[in-house]
């Protein structure tokens, strides 16, 4: 799991080329709701470490973000193959997020 948003996002495409599960997780590291949910992501993510995680520091004009119309944070995309398949908007429960991981992991 990665601890740190990173203003450097990969392209679009590259995300719908993306074969297996896929955690895109948007946010900015100083944003209140970001860091609430850290703990009960952690949590979920234990036993999914096969799992790519991309944390992209979201923001005016970033283009993934703006490409997958996320609007809030913490904004978690679970994807499959490049295809979204789950979406969680500022999770605080870990059992909310192993649910999602659940749909995707293999």
């Amino acid at each position: 799991m990665k601890t740190r948003y990173i203003p450097e996002a990969p392209q679009r495409a590259e995300i719908d080329a993306t074969q297996g599960a896929l955690l895109l997780e948007f946010g900015a590291n100083w944003c209140g709701h970001c860091m609430a949910a850290q703990a009960p992501l952690e949590q979920a993510f234990h036993g999914h470490d096969q799992v790519a995680h991309y944390k992209v520091e979201d923001g005016p004009g970033r283009p993934l973000g703006r490409s997958f119309r996320v609007k809030l944070w913490p904004t978690l995309i679970f994807l499959r193959d490049g295809q979204e398949v789950a979406r969680l908007v500022r999770p605080l429960k870990a059992d909310d997020i192993s649910a999602a991981f659940a749909q995707i992991d293999a």
